[in-house]
């Protein structure tokens, strides 16, 4: 039986609290999208739908760049619009599993599990958890006003699976403008027989911003706190600006290097690296390279952190030491920890940016040149 699969990812995200919709953040260094994708295609679906707000259309092809194949449509205003549209261009399915791009913690048994039950006879199912908490009926202002049993109360998750002409069917009757909170309830309201299978407590759905730590505890498994160091120093030479922490400033020399010369960012390039094993910053960019020559050291920053990203770990706090007589360092300071920032994708607050000096001792306190330290914490699995 062939097997399709719709994603529901056209909803604003708000409540997540994030600059962008819940389903495009990242989650252990790939967007929430791409792991419901990567999920179904790993379990055998034969073709996988995204439901998106058209808005969203940049978001939605970074996020699922590089992944398997998927055809992405425009869906609705409310869940139920998009699930229509979903299934307005789904081809020659037997089986249809429609799912929440907001619950990242799919597995292969869970879909497996659910196409068993559609063959087995079911026209329709869904995963599910029992309620353990006693559930209490409050008003607006929190008083408790009824209890309630909760004796065989269910929670819901997705994917729900259907047969594909029931669920079809079961739209098609619907009111033009009709919404429903999931698909089960269109299935019940028309008539059809649904049964619930074991869910998974990792299925659980991305509300509130505190939900993604937890759903990256569940998925993340062991992990390890590692702190990389990086030193870089820089000779100085004719010029009338150099660059730091990726801002220009103006003054009477220049910084020598094969790059722009930014000592420190190339620290923190290194610093991030040794953190996650990977070498040093002339192994990536090496200075014997024309490529390079020249180059914005934003550049190198951004592939540190990407690297950080592609195995999963999270840059969790950067410090920058600058070393040098001048320029002085105090009035450019905040936009330094900004630019840092911003290239990290970093709360300002994890990011610290500071100068000494070496008290006129060396070439460093001659003002022959100038150099950085930096450390970099990075949570990784393990």
């Amino acid at each position: 039986m062939r097997v399709a699969a719709l994603i529901v990812a056209a909803g604003r995200g708000e409540r997540a609290g994030g600059r962008i919709p819940k389903q495009y953040i990242s989650l252990l260094g790939r967007p929430v999208l791409s792991w419901s994708v990567r999920a179904l295609a790993g379990a055998g679906v034969d073709e996988i739908v995204v439901a998106i707000a058209p808005e969203h259309a940049a978001l939605a092809a970074a996020a699922l760049e590089n992944g398997p194949a998927v055809r992405i449509i425009h869906g609705g205003a409310a869940r139920t619009a998009s699930v229509r549209a979903g299934l307005a261009v789904i081809e020659r399915a037997d089986i249809i599993l429609v799912h929440d791009a907001a619950r990242p913690g799919l597995s292969a048994q869970i879909v497996h599990s659910l196409v068993a039950t559609i063959k087995s006879g079911a026209a329709g199912a869904a995963p599910a958890l029992p309620v353990a908490d006693a559930l209490r009926r409050a008003d607006a202002e929190g008083h408790v006003i009824a209890e309630l049993d909760h004796d065989g109360l269910m929670r819901v998750q997705t994917p729900q699976a259907f047969r594909a002409a029931a669920l079809q069917a079961a739209y098609d009757a619907l009111p033009e403008n009709a919404t429903f909170r999931d698909d089960l309830a269109v299935a019940r309201a028309h008539g059809m027989e649904c049964v619930l299978v074991q869910g998974d407590a990792r299925l659980m759905k991305i509300t509130y911003p505190e939900d993604i730590a937890l759903i990256e505890r569940l998925l993340s498994g062991s992990r390890v706190t590692c702190v990389g160091t990086g030193i870089d120093a820089h000779r100085f030479g004719p010029g009338d600006h150099l660059t730091l922490c990726g801002v220009r400033i103006a003054h009477d020399k220049g910084l020598m290097g094969h790059s722009d010369a930014d000592a420190g960012w190339h620290a923190l390039v290194d610093a991030i690296l040794g953190a996650l094993g990977e070498g040093d910053i002339g192994a990536h960019f090496p200075p014997s390279d024309p490529r390079w020559k020249g180059a914005d050291s934003e550049r190198f920053l951004r592939h540190a952190a990407k690297l950080a990203a592609d195995v999963g770990a999270r840059i969790e706090h950067v410090d920058v030491t600058l070393i040098c007589e001048k320029p002085k360092i105090g009035p450019h300071r905040e936009a330094m920890r900004a630019r840092t920032a911003e290239v990290l994708g970093l709360p300002i607050s994890r990011v610290s940016i500071k100068a000494t000096t070496t008290e006129r001792m060396g070439f460093l306190g001659r003002e022959e040149g100038l150099a950085a330290h930096a450390t970099a914490t990075v949570d990784r699995p393990d």
